[in-house]
Protein backbone atom coordinates (compact mmCIF):
# COMPACT_ATOMS: atom_id res chain seq x y z
CA UNK A 1 0.00 0.00 0.00
CA UNK A 2 2.89 2.34 1.07
CA UNK A 3 4.60 1.68 -2.18
CA UNK A 4 1.42 2.43 -4.28
CA UNK A 5 0.65 5.48 -2.29
CA UNK A 6 4.29 6.71 -3.00
CA UNK A 7 4.52 5.78 -6.80
CA UNK A 8 1.27 7.94 -7.48
CA UNK A 9 2.59 10.79 -5.45
CA UNK A 10 5.71 10.54 -7.58
CA UNK A 11 3.60 10.70 -10.90
CA UNK A 12 1.55 13.86 -9.51
CA UNK A 13 5.31 15.47 -8.90
CA UNK A 14 6.19 14.53 -12.87
CA UNK A 15 3.05 15.32 -13.88
CA UNK A 16 3.46 19.00 -11.97
CA UNK A 17 6.62 19.91 -13.34
CA UNK A 18 5.99 18.98 -16.78
CA UNK A 19 2.74 21.12 -16.93
CA UNK A 20 4.17 23.61 -15.14
CA UNK A 21 6.88 23.90 -18.61
CA UNK A 22 3.86 23.56 -20.49
CA UNK A 23 2.85 27.30 -18.30
CA UNK A 24 -0.74 28.75 -19.92
CA UNK A 25 -2.53 27.49 -16.36
CA UNK A 26 0.12 27.55 -13.73
CA UNK A 27 -2.93 28.86 -11.55
CA UNK A 28 -5.39 26.32 -11.60
CA UNK A 29 -5.75 23.84 -8.49
CA UNK A 30 -5.87 20.52 -11.48
CA UNK A 31 -2.95 19.71 -13.90
CA UNK A 32 -5.36 20.01 -16.76
CA UNK A 33 -8.96 22.39 -16.82
CA UNK A 34 -11.61 18.98 -17.79
CA UNK A 35 -11.61 15.59 -18.81
CA UNK A 36 -13.63 15.04 -21.57
CA UNK A 37 -14.55 11.29 -21.56
CA UNK A 38 -15.90 9.17 -25.21
CA UNK A 39 -16.29 5.36 -24.50
CA UNK A 40 -18.10 2.06 -23.58
CA UNK A 41 -18.80 0.28 -20.12
CA UNK A 42 -15.13 0.45 -19.08
CA UNK A 43 -15.63 4.37 -18.44
CA UNK A 44 -19.37 5.33 -18.45
CA UNK A 45 -19.93 6.98 -14.82
CA UNK A 46 -24.12 6.43 -15.04
CA UNK A 47 -25.16 7.77 -18.74
CA UNK A 48 -27.11 4.26 -19.10
CA UNK A 49 -29.31 5.29 -16.29
CA UNK A 50 -30.88 7.49 -18.29
CA UNK A 51 -31.89 5.46 -21.58
CA UNK A 52 -33.87 2.94 -21.82
CA UNK A 53 -31.16 -0.29 -21.78
CA UNK A 54 -30.67 -3.57 -20.36
CA UNK A 55 -27.08 -2.71 -19.78
CA UNK A 56 -27.03 -0.36 -16.13
CA UNK A 57 -25.34 -1.04 -13.57
CA UNK A 58 -27.57 0.81 -10.62
CA UNK A 59 -27.79 -2.24 -8.63
CA UNK A 60 -25.48 -4.03 -6.19
CA UNK A 61 -22.60 -5.45 -6.63
CA UNK A 62 -21.43 -2.31 -8.65
CA UNK A 63 -20.07 0.54 -6.29
CA UNK A 64 -19.81 -1.67 -3.12
CA UNK A 65 -16.37 -0.16 -2.75
CA UNK A 66 -16.65 3.29 -4.39
CA UNK A 67 -16.67 6.64 -2.05
CA UNK A 68 -20.43 6.47 -1.40
CA UNK A 69 -20.91 2.26 -0.85
CA UNK A 70 -23.98 2.74 -3.64
CA UNK A 71 -24.31 2.00 -7.29
CA UNK A 72 -23.47 4.66 -9.17
CA UNK A 73 -23.96 3.63 -12.67
CA UNK A 74 -20.59 2.66 -13.01
CA UNK A 75 -19.71 -0.79 -14.36
CA UNK A 76 -17.16 -0.99 -11.23
CA UNK A 77 -16.59 -2.57 -7.37
CA UNK A 78 -15.00 0.73 -7.00
CA UNK A 79 -13.38 3.79 -9.26
CA UNK A 80 -12.70 3.63 -12.42
CA UNK A 81 -9.33 4.34 -13.92
CA UNK A 82 -10.58 7.57 -15.41
CA UNK A 83 -11.59 8.41 -11.90
CA UNK A 84 -8.34 7.65 -10.60
CA UNK A 85 -6.80 9.31 -13.10
CA UNK A 86 -8.78 12.72 -12.41
CA UNK A 87 -7.85 12.30 -8.54
CA UNK A 88 -4.38 12.24 -10.12
CA UNK A 89 -4.51 15.32 -12.12
CA UNK A 90 -6.07 16.81 -9.04
CA UNK A 91 -9.68 16.67 -9.43
CA UNK A 92 -11.97 16.78 -6.59
CA UNK A 93 -14.91 16.09 -8.05
CA UNK A 94 -15.56 13.92 -11.15
CA UNK A 95 -16.47 15.18 -14.46
CA UNK A 96 -20.54 14.27 -14.60
CA UNK A 97 -22.51 12.06 -16.85
CA UNK A 98 -23.41 14.07 -20.01
CA UNK A 99 -27.12 12.62 -19.24
CA UNK A 100 -27.31 13.11 -15.49
CA UNK A 101 -28.98 16.27 -14.27
CA UNK A 102 -25.50 17.08 -12.55
CA UNK A 103 -24.19 17.63 -16.24
CA UNK A 104 -25.32 21.37 -15.69
CA UNK A 105 -24.29 25.07 -14.72
CA UNK A 106 -20.55 25.37 -13.08
CA UNK A 107 -20.30 21.63 -13.00
CA UNK A 108 -20.06 21.38 -16.69
CA UNK A 109 -16.37 23.35 -15.99
CA UNK A 110 -14.71 20.18 -15.25
CA UNK A 111 -15.49 18.04 -18.00
CA UNK A 112 -18.10 15.95 -19.16
CA UNK A 113 -18.28 11.81 -19.74
CA UNK A 114 -20.22 10.65 -22.92
CA UNK A 115 -19.33 7.06 -22.29
CA UNK A 116 -22.12 4.53 -22.76
CA UNK A 117 -22.79 0.95 -21.99
CA UNK A 118 -22.41 -1.10 -24.51
CA UNK A 119 -21.61 1.22 -27.11
CA UNK A 120 -18.51 1.03 -29.86
CA UNK A 121 -17.66 2.25 -32.91
CA UNK A 122 -19.56 0.30 -34.91
CA UNK A 123 -23.01 1.25 -33.85
CA UNK A 124 -23.37 5.25 -34.47
CA UNK A 125 -21.77 6.09 -31.45
CA UNK A 126 -19.64 8.24 -32.74
CA UNK A 127 -21.87 10.72 -34.54
CA UNK A 128 -24.10 10.36 -31.62
CA UNK A 129 -20.68 11.46 -29.40
CA UNK A 130 -20.33 14.18 -31.53
CA UNK A 131 -23.81 15.35 -31.46
CA UNK A 132 -23.74 15.64 -27.87
CA UNK A 133 -20.20 17.38 -27.77
CA UNK A 134 -21.41 19.87 -29.88
CA UNK A 135 -23.91 20.80 -27.25
CA UNK A 136 -21.95 20.39 -24.26
CA UNK A 137 -20.23 23.35 -25.93
CA UNK A 138 -22.29 25.74 -26.45
CA UNK A 139 -23.97 25.00 -22.57
CA UNK A 140 -20.10 25.47 -21.79
CA UNK A 141 -19.82 28.70 -23.67
CA UNK A 142 -23.04 29.74 -21.39
CA UNK A 143 -21.73 29.31 -18.01
CA UNK A 144 -18.04 29.97 -18.80
CA UNK A 145 -17.97 32.70 -21.65
CA UNK A 146 -16.63 31.87 -25.31
CA UNK A 147 -12.81 32.54 -24.57
CA UNK A 148 -12.84 30.68 -21.63
CA UNK A 149 -14.69 28.00 -22.99
CA UNK A 150 -12.70 27.89 -25.74
CA UNK A 151 -9.64 27.61 -23.90
CA UNK A 152 -10.98 24.66 -21.36
CA UNK A 153 -11.79 22.92 -24.50
CA UNK A 154 -8.37 23.83 -25.72
CA UNK A 155 -6.39 22.57 -22.87
CA UNK A 156 -8.91 20.10 -21.82
CA UNK A 157 -7.96 16.02 -21.63
CA UNK A 158 -9.97 14.20 -24.17
CA UNK A 159 -10.48 9.98 -23.12
CA UNK A 160 -11.34 7.83 -25.79
CA UNK A 161 -12.23 4.13 -24.27
CA UNK A 162 -14.05 2.03 -27.37
CA UNK A 163 -13.56 -1.08 -29.46
CA UNK A 164 -14.31 -4.16 -26.37
CA UNK A 165 -18.31 -4.00 -27.10
CA UNK A 166 -17.64 -3.97 -30.50
CA UNK A 167 -15.63 -7.24 -30.63
CA UNK A 168 -17.21 -8.99 -27.64
CA UNK A 169 -20.69 -8.27 -27.86
CA UNK A 170 -21.24 -7.54 -31.58
CA UNK A 171 -18.12 -8.91 -34.12
CA UNK A 172 -18.02 -12.43 -32.27
CA UNK A 173 -21.45 -13.05 -31.77
CA UNK A 174 -22.81 -11.58 -35.20
CA UNK A 175 -22.79 -14.05 -37.89
CA UNK A 176 -23.14 -11.88 -40.55
CA UNK A 177 -20.15 -10.12 -39.70
CA UNK A 178 -17.56 -12.40 -38.91
CA UNK A 179 -18.68 -14.32 -42.04
CA UNK A 180 -18.38 -10.77 -44.48
CA UNK A 181 -15.11 -9.61 -42.21
CA UNK A 182 -11.88 -10.88 -40.94
CA UNK A 183 -10.65 -9.93 -37.63
CA UNK A 184 -8.10 -8.04 -39.55
CA UNK A 185 -10.96 -6.51 -42.22
CA UNK A 186 -13.32 -5.61 -39.04
CA UNK A 187 -10.21 -3.65 -37.28
CA UNK A 188 -9.19 -1.60 -40.08
CA UNK A 189 -12.93 -0.83 -40.24
CA UNK A 190 -12.85 0.39 -36.91
CA UNK A 191 -9.92 2.35 -36.93
CA UNK A 192 -11.14 4.20 -39.71
CA UNK A 193 -14.20 5.25 -37.87
CA UNK A 194 -11.62 6.14 -35.12
CA UNK A 195 -9.74 8.26 -37.28
CA UNK A 196 -12.54 10.48 -38.71
CA UNK A 197 -13.93 10.98 -34.77
CA UNK A 198 -10.13 12.30 -33.84
CA UNK A 199 -10.52 14.80 -37.00
CA UNK A 200 -14.17 16.03 -36.41
CA UNK A 201 -12.85 16.31 -32.34
CA UNK A 202 -9.74 18.11 -33.86
CA UNK A 203 -11.75 20.33 -35.82
CA UNK A 204 -13.93 21.32 -32.90
CA UNK A 205 -11.48 22.79 -30.58
CA UNK A 206 -9.73 19.32 -29.09
CA UNK A 207 -6.25 19.22 -28.92
CA UNK A 208 -5.64 17.09 -26.08
CA UNK A 209 -6.67 13.09 -27.25
CA UNK A 210 -5.88 9.84 -25.51
CA UNK A 211 -7.19 6.25 -26.72
CA UNK A 212 -6.79 3.22 -24.93
CA UNK A 213 -5.57 0.25 -26.47
CA UNK A 214 -7.82 -2.84 -26.65
CA UNK A 215 -7.33 -4.71 -23.57
CA UNK A 216 -6.26 -8.90 -23.47
CA UNK A 217 -9.86 -9.49 -24.08
CA UNK A 218 -9.51 -13.24 -24.60
CA UNK A 219 -8.67 -13.67 -20.47
CA UNK A 220 -12.25 -11.96 -19.97
CA UNK A 221 -14.23 -14.28 -18.08
CA UNK A 222 -17.43 -13.74 -20.11
CA UNK A 223 -14.64 -14.36 -23.16
CA UNK A 224 -13.36 -17.55 -21.84
CA UNK A 225 -16.81 -19.14 -21.21
CA UNK A 226 -18.44 -18.25 -24.50
CA UNK A 227 -15.34 -18.69 -26.87
CA UNK A 228 -13.12 -20.33 -24.90
CA UNK A 229 -14.78 -24.22 -25.87
CA UNK A 230 -12.50 -25.69 -22.67
CA UNK A 231 -9.19 -23.99 -24.16
CA UNK A 232 -7.20 -23.01 -20.49
CA UNK A 233 -6.47 -19.84 -19.58
CA UNK A 234 -7.20 -16.99 -22.04
CA UNK A 235 -8.34 -17.23 -25.37
CA UNK A 236 -5.38 -16.90 -27.75
CA UNK A 237 -6.96 -15.85 -30.90
CA UNK A 238 -8.82 -13.26 -29.33
CA UNK A 239 -6.06 -12.05 -27.89
CA UNK A 240 -4.37 -12.14 -31.26
CA UNK A 241 -6.91 -10.01 -33.00
CA UNK A 242 -7.39 -7.55 -30.06
CA UNK A 243 -3.02 -6.88 -30.50
CA UNK A 244 -4.05 -6.39 -34.33
CA UNK A 245 -6.43 -4.05 -33.77
CA UNK A 246 -3.88 -2.33 -31.45
CA UNK A 247 -1.38 -1.63 -33.81
CA UNK A 248 -3.66 -0.37 -36.15
CA UNK A 249 -4.55 2.30 -33.65
CA UNK A 250 -0.96 2.61 -33.20
CA UNK A 251 -0.25 3.60 -37.23
CA UNK A 252 -3.71 5.84 -37.04
CA UNK A 253 -2.42 7.52 -34.15
CA UNK A 254 1.10 8.35 -36.02
CA UNK A 255 -0.85 9.06 -39.14
CA UNK A 256 -2.80 11.82 -37.54
CA UNK A 257 0.04 13.08 -35.40
CA UNK A 258 1.77 13.88 -39.02
CA UNK A 259 -1.52 15.17 -40.63
CA UNK A 260 -2.00 17.73 -37.69
CA UNK A 261 0.73 19.45 -35.61
CA UNK A 262 -1.04 21.05 -33.15
CA UNK A 263 -2.78 17.68 -31.74
CA UNK A 264 -1.21 15.96 -28.96
CA UNK A 265 -2.59 12.23 -29.00
CA UNK A 266 -1.10 9.37 -27.49
CA UNK A 267 -2.14 5.72 -26.99
CA UNK A 268 -2.58 4.13 -23.72
CA UNK A 269 -1.33 0.66 -23.60
CA UNK A 270 -3.98 -1.29 -21.53
CA UNK A 271 -2.92 -4.59 -22.81
CA UNK A 272 -0.15 -5.44 -21.50
CA UNK A 273 -0.52 -4.37 -17.66
CA UNK A 274 -4.23 -5.85 -17.79
CA UNK A 275 -2.25 -9.11 -18.91
CA UNK A 276 0.20 -9.32 -16.63
CA UNK A 277 -1.66 -8.79 -14.14
CA UNK A 278 -4.18 -12.00 -15.21
CA UNK A 279 -1.29 -13.73 -15.63
CA UNK A 280 0.36 -12.82 -11.81
CA UNK A 281 -3.30 -13.15 -10.25
CA UNK A 282 -2.21 -9.91 -8.16
CA UNK A 283 -6.11 -8.87 -8.13
CA UNK A 284 -9.78 -9.59 -9.54
CA UNK A 285 -9.42 -8.06 -12.84
CA UNK A 286 -13.66 -8.08 -13.45
CA UNK A 287 -16.29 -7.64 -11.54
CA UNK A 288 -19.92 -7.91 -11.42
CA UNK A 289 -22.48 -9.81 -13.58
CA UNK A 290 -20.57 -10.93 -16.76
CA UNK A 291 -17.97 -10.35 -15.71
CA UNK A 292 -16.53 -8.34 -18.53
CA UNK A 293 -15.68 -4.72 -16.17
CA UNK A 294 -12.20 -4.16 -15.07
CA UNK A 295 -12.57 -4.54 -10.68
CA UNK A 296 -10.93 -1.23 -8.89
CA UNK A 297 -7.78 -3.12 -8.04
CA UNK A 298 -7.41 -3.77 -11.91
CA UNK A 299 -8.35 -0.19 -12.46
CA UNK A 300 -5.59 1.44 -10.77
CA UNK A 301 -3.27 -1.03 -12.49
CA UNK A 302 -4.69 0.79 -15.83
CA UNK A 303 -4.92 4.05 -14.89
CA UNK A 304 -0.96 4.12 -13.22
CA UNK A 305 -0.34 2.59 -16.79
CA UNK A 306 -2.29 5.79 -18.47
CA UNK A 307 -0.90 8.42 -16.74
CA UNK A 308 2.86 7.22 -17.51
CA UNK A 309 2.03 7.16 -20.74
CA UNK A 310 0.12 10.23 -20.98
CA UNK A 311 2.58 12.93 -19.47
CA UNK A 312 3.37 14.43 -22.93
CA UNK A 313 -0.37 15.37 -23.40
CA UNK A 314 -0.23 17.72 -20.57
CA UNK A 315 3.10 19.01 -20.71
Amino acid sequence: MKMGVCFRGALVLILAMAFSIGGDAQSSTTLVPAIITFGDSAVDVGNNDYIPTIFRANYPPYGRDFITKKPTGRFCNGKLATDITADTLGFTTYPPAYLSPQASGKNLLIGTNFASAASGYDDRTAALNLQYYKEYQAKLAKVAGNQKAASILKDGLYIMSFGSSDFVQNYYTNPYLNTVYTPDQYSSFLVGIFSNFVKNLYGLGARRIGVTSLPPLGCLPAARTLFGFHERGCVSRINTDAQGFNKKINSAVSNLQKQFPELKIAVFDIFKPLYDLVLLKQAEVAVGPGRVHPSEAANQVLADALIIEGINLIG
